[in-house]
């Protein structure tokens, strides 16, 4: 099923089916799972929901960024950005912005991923020399206990992106709204029964 339309956006270019990147190394990409989703939560109830993807997120090695429920299309979606260690490097991070709608059977996801590349930690040494050590980590306000993956810190805010707009988050940020303000929702996949948990 095609869920997802308009999700080409300027800039980037097909390398496969429903596959996009840019000239940054960012990754565009497009997906549909005919399943149940495996949401820990309803989409009605946040605190929920954000708690335990802050924690699915810390187990697995990363750290969930922002996670919100937004409009795309005109249907419910879940939006989250998060970060991941590079694979196989000693140092950098991957950040990852998402769209996940999910509908009662099924779920459609429209994920960009940006990758840090060439010098790394740019951003958070600055945001860290500006705000102090004891101003930088803070406990995840999503999940104050968390324990493990990557730690939430002061420079993930979207506040520093103007003064970053090159940094991966940023332009993570920036692909998430413009995909929130193009992407369409097909027919079929609107008409089917609504997810709930």
């Amino acid at each position: 099923m095609r869920a997802l339309l308009g999700v080409d956006l300027p800039g980037y270019r097909p390398v496969d089916h429903d596959v996009w990147a840019n000239d940054e190394g960012d990754v565009l990409s497009l997906h549909f799972f005919e399943l149940p989703p495996d949401l820990p939560a309803s989409l009605d109830d946040g605190p929920t929901l954000r708690a335990a993807l802050t924690r699915y997120t810390a187990e697995a090695g990363g750290g969930l960024i922002e996670a919100s429920v937004k409009s795309l299309g005109e249907l419910p979606a879940l939006r989250q950005i998060l970060k991941l260690p590079l694979p196989g490097q000693p140092s950098g991070q991957a950040f990852i912005g998402s769209f996940t709608v999910p509908r009662a059977g099924c779920s459609t996801v429209v994920k960009i991923q940006a990758p840090e590349r060439g010098m790394t930690g740019m951003r958070e040494a600055m945001v860290m020399a500006q705000v102090g050590h004891d101003n930088y980590f803070r406990p995840h306000p999503y999940a104050p206990d968390v324990q493990g993956g990557l730690p939430f810190h002061a420079a993930d805010h979207a506040q520093w992106d103007a003064r970053f707009p090159d940094h991966p988050l940023s332009r993570v940020r920036r692909t998430l709204a413009a995909l929130a303000d193009t992407v369409r929702v097909s027919p079929e996949f609107a008409a089917l029964p609504p997810f709930t948990r």
